[in-house]
């Protein structure tokens, strides 16, 4: 039976007279906070970075998927606003949780983000508020960690206020698709809680996919993600197979994605980036220990993508010591593309940074271009390449370099010129063959 309180929300989230606050403002929590405010809500954006005020206050994005204009419109319409003042949090129906949950360096969930944000969201909680994750995490995470600590106010979920869980999809880069237009699934902690996902998220995303539980959601996610790390390892695995045996691997791929069912393509690189896929599995590997049971595939499609930065760096080495004579240890690299994909400036996790750790651990030297990354910002695990600056790419500082190893293939780069200025050239994603661009001095790695 529906409460005061639930239905009090209900009507507020229905008339968009509830306010809304997303917390995190980064690749997840500034684009739906904009899809939020477009929707006809009150959005107050939080965020622990002054520089983020300091930009917004501006109205300048730092995030592509959101448009300088786009920004500005809200913020002119009285739309969104945003603080590094938690205090805020009282005065909004409905408080979004999109912050950080990186692994240890042993593999386990960091959830220190999460769980200090719902605590601080705790000193704020009043009845008839709806609390949602969006963070990815292992199954059971928002009902045994966030409700847990938010239930320590006194306050009872599904009575006083509700919780539920929303995996976030932002792909960056991604022309196709925004925030708005990907389908999005939710759930909730009860009935009560799950019809005020739906009604919410409905009024920001065109299609809203219920499901039953928390739980479940947080599993939805870590799918999508486990599926698209295995099969990126099972391609990255044949690359090296296929290779040994001198034969293309992406030629194999071309031909098997003619058959129109039962193949889906997936394409081999130099290792996994972004903040989901290279992570999130490992949240799973983690939760089933409690089980007892083993993830192998996800183990080892972990050691399989791991292993990829040091494969490229020994067909580099190798093709400089054959093609130029040269050993790595005395040769000058420039890893091209420091983002962990193409067209963006996001180097969470981009598998540029270990290549780059990889050829100095050899005694080499490696600068890198990057058209969408102007300086290295400071890292979690590569704090000593915080700094370094994107070199230009002109004819005459590419043929100073013994090496030209593509890591990302931007589609601004001028791969023509490169190759008639490049000694060498270690390709890790077949642009040079995509764009009928092959050459003796171009090797496939």
């Amino acid at each position: 039976m529906a409460t005061p309180t639930f239905d009090t929300l209900l009507q507020k989230i229905e008339t968009r007279a509830a306010r809304a606050g997303v917390i995190g403002l980064g690749y997840v929590g500034l684009p739906l906070a904009i899809a939020v405010a477009r929707s006809g809500f009150a959005v107050t954006g939080f965020d622990i970075d002054p520089s983020k005020m300091v930009a917004l206050d501006a109205r300048r994005s730092y995030i592509d998927a959101v448009s300088d204009a786009a920004l500005a419109a809200e913020i002119d319409a009285g739309r969104f606003q945003a603080t590094t003042d938690f205090a805020g949090l009282a005065a909004c129906d409905v408080i979004i949780i999109c912050v950080p949950t990186p692994l240890t360096k042993h593999r386990d969930p960091d959830l220190s983000f999460v769980e200090a944000t719902s605590r601080s969201i705790a000193q704020y909680l009043r009845p008839g508020q709806l609390v949602v994750l969006e963070s990815t995490t292992y199954p059971g995470t928002t009902d045994d960690i966030v409700k847990v600590i938010l239930e320590g106010t006194g306050l009872r979920s599904g009575a006083d206020f509700f919780v539920g869980f929303s995996p976030e999809r932002e792909d960056p880069g991604n022309q196709h698709y925004h925030t708005a237009t990907i389908p999005k699934v939710v759930a909730g902690d009860g009935p009560e809680a799950l019809s005020l996902m739906k009604t919410f998220y409905g009024a920001a995303v065109s299609t809203v996919v219920p499901v039953s539980s928390n739980a479940t959601a947080e599993a939805v996610k870590l799918t999508e993600n486990i599926f698209r790390s295995v099969n990126i390892a099972l391609v990255n695995e044949l690359k090296t197979v296929y290779a040994a045996m001198g034969i293309d691997v992406w030629e194999v791929i071309e031909a098997a994605k003619t058959k129109p069912f039962g193949y889906m393509p997936f394409y081999p690189g130099p290792g996994l980036g972004g903040h989901c896929i290279p992570i999130d599995p490992f949240y799973l590997t983690w939760k089933s220990r409690e089980y007892e049971l083993p993830t192998r595939f996800i183990e080892l499609a972990g050691e399989i993508n791991s292993a990829m930065p040091r494969y490229v760096v020994g067909k580099l080495a190798e093709a400089l010591d054959i093609r130029a004579g040269k050993a790595l240890s005395r040769s000058k690299v420039l890893v091209l593309g420091l983002a962990y994909k193409k067209n963006v400036a996001d180097i969470r996790e981009s598998p540029s940074l270990r290549l780059i750790e990889i050829i100095e651990e050899r005694g080499g030297r490696a600068d890198y271009h990057d058209p969408f990354v102007a300086e290295i910002p400071p890292t979690r695990e590569h704090q000593a390449l915080k700094g370094r600056k994107s070199v230009a790419l002109t004819p005459d500082a590419v043929s100073g370099y013994d090496a030209v190893l593509v890591a990302t293939d931007h589609d601004s780069v001028d791969y023509a010129a490169l190759a008639k200025s490049a000694a060498l050239i270690i390709d890790t994603r077949n642009v040079f063959n995509r764009l009928g661009l092959s050459a003796d001095h171009v090797i496939k790695a």
